[in-house]
């Protein structure tokens, strides 16, 4: 077990259940956040674990999430664009236009 190792365990038992939490918890809003969170921490994790075992596969996946982790936050960013987010009340009745 080196220093590598050590990191990714701590970020896996540190940082991705309260992600995973966020993920699965609270508003639409909330749960994108956590996805996009959960996405950061599982490339560094794999990042990580590609250089404590010197496997450059590991490096080659975690470089691809890297790179579409964030289209994929933007895919579900553009599903939540067409909601309405308002507070009750929010919204002015009649008046002048």
């Amino acid at each position: 077990m080196n220093a590598w190792l050590l990191a990714t365990a701590a970020l896996l038992t540190l940082a991705v259940p309260p992600s995973v939490w966020v993920a699965g918890r609270g508003t639409a809003v909330d749960r994108l956040a956590g996805l996009s969170l959960a996405t950061t921490v599982v490339t560094a994790v794999l990042l990580l674990t590609a250089q404590g075992f010197g496997r450059s596969s590991f490096a080659d996946l975690g470089l691809v999430l890297a790179v579409l982790g964030p289209a994929g936050t933007l895919v579900f960013a553009r599903f939540l664009g067409g909601r309405s987010i308002e507070t009750p009340g929010a919204r002015e009745t009649g008046g002048d236009r």
